[in-house]
C-alpha cells in the first residue's frame, strides 16, 4: 500500500495543542497555560495505576478489548489501531493501490490531515464545503466527512450519509467518515452490526475519553478493507498499556453516560459565553465551540497573552475554543473575554 514515487507531497499541515511552542513564543511557563486548543474532553475517564505486567509483556489480542470495543461501537466489524491518524494515513494508499486515481472529496473547512492524505497519496482531492456535496457527489470516487465536523461543528443526519454511501458504493466508491467527536451523540453513529462495502468509519478514543496519548481508534469497515489495514499496520500496533486502558474505558458504561450529560452542560455554557463576548454567531459540539470572525487573529493574541491557547484559522478566520475543564477556567476565560470585548 504504497502511493505513486513520483507524487510531489503537499506541505504537511500544522495543528492544535503545540502548548511548547506557545511557551517559547509568549515567555509564559508551561503550568500557567490554560490549553482550549485541541477540542479533549479535559475531564476524561479517570486512568487507574497500571499492574507491572502491562509493561513488560508484549500485547495479546484475546486481552477482552476487541469484544468491549464490540459491544461499545455497537459492531464486531471493527478493527482496533493505534488512534485514528492510522487510518487517515493508510487508506489514501489502499485505495489508490486497489483502484488507482480516485477523485475525492473531502469536506472544508474541516481536519487538514484529510485532504492532505489524500493529495499525498496521488488522488485527485476537491475541497467541498457541505452544502456542494449534494451536487458534486455523482462525480466523486471518495467521500470524506467528518461528523460532526472538526473544526465547523456541523453535523450530517444518518440519512443523508447513508443516501450519499448508496450512490458512492452503487459505483465502486467509498464513504469515509470521521467519527473522532461523535461519542457524545452516538445516534448520529453510521456503524451497523454488518458494515456494508464501501463504508468506512474511523473512531478515536482521544476526544470524548480524554485519552489521546495512549492513541486507540478503531475502522468499521468490511472485512477486505479491515484485513488490508491489519497488514498495513502489523502485529503489536497498539501498546499493552494502551489497550488495558481502553478497554477499561470502553466498558465503563456509567462514566460514559455520566459524561454525557455533562459535556451537554458544559456545551451550552461555553456557547453562551461565546456568543455574549464575542457577539458573532457559535456553531458548537459537545467539545468545542467554533466562531468565524474577521477579528480571529487578534482575539487568539488576545487570548495568548493571557496565556489561554485557542486554535485560529485562516480560511475562513475562525476559532475553536474547547472546553474549560474546572469553575476557575470558566472564569479566566470569562474574565479574559471581557478584557477583550473593552
Amino acid at each position: 500500500m504504497r502511493p505513486a514515487s513520483h507524487i510531489e507531497s503537499p506541505p504537511a499541515p500544522l495543528h492544535g495543542g503545540r502548548l511548547n511552542g506557545a511557551v517559547a513564543r509568549y515567555g509564559i511557563a508551561r503550568e500557567h497555560w490554560l490549553d482550549l486548543s485541541t477540542g479533549i474532553n479535559p475531564n476524561g475517564w479517570p486512568v487507574p495505576a497500571l499492574p507491572a505486567e502491562v509493561f513488560n509483556r508484549l500485547p495479546e489480542e484475546d486481552d477482552g478489548l476487541q469484544q468491549a470495543a464490540a459491544d461499545y461501537y455497537g459492531s464486531p466489524d471493527l478493527l482496533l489501531i493505534p488512534g485514528s491518524q492510522a487510518a487517515i494515513q493508510a487508506l489514501p494508499a489502499l485505495r489508490w493501490t486497489q483502484f488507482g486515481t480516485a477523485r475525492t472529496g473531502v469536506l472544508y473547512p474541516a481536519y487538514a490531515e484529510h485532504a492532505f492524505r489524500w493529495q499525498q497519496a496521488g488522488h485527485r482531492v476537491e475541497r467541498l464545503e457541505a452544502e456542494q456535496i449534494e451536487a458534486r457527489l455523482d462525480s466523486l470516487d471518495v467521500l470524506v466527512l467528518i461528523n460532526p465536523c472538526n473544526p465547523g461543528a456541523i453535523s450530517f443526519t444518518p440519512e443523508q450519509l447513508r443516501n450519499w454511501h448508496t450512490r458512492l458504493a452503487f459505483r465502486g466508491g467509498w464513504l469515509v467518515v470521521d467519527e473522532a467527536f461523535i461519542d457524545a451523540t452516538p445516534e448520529l453513529s453510521l456503524i451497523q452490526a454488518d458494515m456494508p462495502e464501501g463504508l468506512i468509519v474511523l473512531r478515536s478514543l482521544g476526544k470524548f475519553f480524554g485519552l489521546a496519548g495512549i492513541r486507540v481508534g478503531a475502522v468499521c469497515a468490511e472485512a477486505g478493507i479491515r484485513e488490508a489495514l491489519a497488514r498495513e499496520l502489523g502485529p503489536w500496533a497498539i501498546s499493552h498499556p494502551a489497550r488495558y486502558i481502553a478497554r477499561q474505558a470502553l466498558a465503563d458504561v456509567e462514566w460514559q453516560q455520566r459524561t454525557r450529560a455533562q459535556l451537554s452542560q458544559q456545551q451550552a455554557r461555553l456557547h453562551a459565553l461565546l456568543h455574549e463576548y464575542l457577539n458573532e454567531p457559535v456553531l458548537s459540539t459537545a467539545l468545542f465551540a467554533y466562531v468565524v470572525t474577521e477579528q480571529a487573529a487578534q482575539i487568539e493574541q488576545s487570548c495568548a497573552r493571557a496565556g489561554i491557547l485557542i486554535r485560529c484559522f485562516e480560511q475562513p478566520a475562525a476559532l475553536r475554543f474547547g472546553l474549560p475543564g474546572d469553575e476557575a477556567q470558566w472564569q479566566r476565560l470569562q474574565q479574559t473575554l471581557n478584557e477583550i470585548r473593552e
